[in-house]
């Protein structure tokens, strides 16, 4: 099989770095003024978990968002990731060269004694700040969010932000309480924050546009993800951790790391729903691998098409999903949404009447429009000094498991229901963290991993 499958109960118990913590339910209780920063505040001390590529530009994208805003301490599992010496680290070092050139040096404080490392890092620092970057790889997001809230920390994290039904629901009770707490929650699905989107979603919702929405498509297909060699000495965790996009224990597949994106859009779009998103209750598809990529590398497919369809309460809408990493094949990433009265192609920033009249067309500002990934950051700050309600973790978990979703019914070929899924909370996880222990998936005598084979390939509660 190609994902191990274990009950919550027999799981979590066994997991080492969250023995023994308060549960969130509990750190509820604690008063809002103990558990994050007040608004009106001075400093905003910034804490960073994750220090890859996408690790760094958020970080300095936070700092550059609020000059209050002091990076104090940061974490990794890896001490070459925060050198900046590893394979596709960003690294400290970089991070404060980046920051010097902006002229903004005093933000950074990061002496030795607040850099921590290993798989108990994140809770340093958490500990230690009133706002968390977390741009781990994907598996690790529902326990680092669960802990950010039970410190009553606001958040900032990347997508996606769950692998597997436990996650999802894990990062959905822990919203809750971030509500309840008064957290401010911005999640790393951009489109959210992008200027063309925004107009065109009043376009189709209040304007009506394109009438009701049927249908579309939405696509990623590009480039062939990197590839980190296995180095001699490494232990099996160690080396799926170093090349966590190929195992989806840690990014879910490229369905979820890249195409969660314009899946969100898809749900975002339909439902209508600008604040807690919507989601299909039924899917099915179809993938694979090529054959280009060695099975020695991981066990994710390279192409994924799935047929999502939506309850009555968004009009019975049918959304269909590609995306595909192989050399060669034509690249196309963009969403397409279908109405009774028009065709909306968000790449192009445009819609259509069925005869290819153009019913609006977006016009950028003659500065240009800004950047979404630095608009993010600058809100989640506005949300904090301001004191303003904010929470992206349940569109965040619902677009992110809806990614999930897809890669259960293209790696077992069977329909399957959103409900009977969640209930599941089946997880892929490991029983323990620790370089030395045992990994989810393990490669054959052969050196190759085994890919799930659609009508073989059983589903978590089947």
């Amino acid at each position: 099989m190609s994902e191990p499958i274990q009950k919550e109960e027999e799981s979590i118990s066994r997991r080492r770095f969250v023995a023994g913590a308060a549960t969130v339910g509990a750190a509820a209780t604690l008063p809002v003024e103990l558990s994050a920063q007040v608004a009106g505040s001075d400093a905003i001390k910034v804490g960073m978990i994750g220090l890859g590529g996408r690790g760094s530009g958020a970080i300095v994208q936070n700092l550059t968002a609020s000059d209050s805003a002091r990076l104090i301490a940061v974490a990794d599992v890896f001490q070459d990731k925060i050198d900046g010496t590893g394979k596709r680290a960003a690294g400290l070092p970089k991070i404060q060269e980046q920051i010097e050139k902006m002229g903004k040096s005093s933000q950074i404080d990061v002496p030795k004694s607040r850099q921590y490392v290993g798989f108990d890092a994140y809770k340093g620092v958490i500990d230690e700040c009133d706002l968390v970057v977390i741009a781990t790889p994907p598996g690790f997001r529902p326990i680092h969010f669960e802990y950010a809230v039970q410190q009553g920390k606001h958040v900032f994290m990347e997508k996606p932000v769950c692998v597997d039904a436990w996650g999802f629901n894990k990062v959905i009770e822990a919203a809750k309480v971030a509500d309840q707490k008064q957290l401010k929650v911005v999640v790393g699905l951009q489109r959210h924050y992008q200027q063309v989107y925004l107009e065109a979603f009043k376009k189709v919702h209040e304007e009506k546009l394109i009438g009701e929405v049927r249908g579309g498509q939405v696509w990623w297909n590009g480039r062939r993800p990197w590839i980190i060699a296995r180095e001699p000495g490494w232990t099996e965790m160690e080396y799926q951790m170093r090349n966590w996009y190929h195992f989806n224990w840690l990014c879910g597949d490229h369905i979820s790391e890249q195409h969660v994106h314009n899946i969100d859009v898809m749900n975002w779009f339909v439902s209508g729903d600008s604040a807690k998103g919507g989601h299909p209750v039924i899917a099915q598809g179809m993938g694979g691998r090529a054959g280009t990529e060695p099975r020695n590398v991981g066990e994710i497919f390279d192409h994924h098409y799935v047929e999502f369809r939506y309850g009555d309460e968004h009009g019975g809408a049918i959304m269909n999903s590609q995306c595909r990493h192989i050399e060669g094949t034509m690249s196309k990433v963009a969403e397409e949404i279908h109405g009774t009265d028009g065709i909306l192609h968000l790449s192009q920033g445009r819609i259509t009447d069925f005869k290819g009249n153009v019913k609006w067309q977006y016009r950028a500002p003659r500065e240009g429009d800004p950047n979404p990934y630095q608009v993010e950051h600058d809100q989640l700050h506005q949300y904090i000094r301001e004191n303003t309600p904010h929470n992206d973790a349940y569109y965040g978990a619902k677009s992110s498991f809806t990614s999930v979703f897809g890669r259960l019914a293209t790696y077992s070929g069977q329909e399957i229901k959103w409900d009977d899924a969640i209930k599941s909370n089946f997880t892929i996880m490991p029983k323990e963290f620790d370089m030395n222990a045992e990994a989810p998936v393990k490669p054959g005598p052969d050196g190759n991993y085994e890919i799930a084979i659609p009508g073989k390939w059983k589903l978590p509660w089947a």
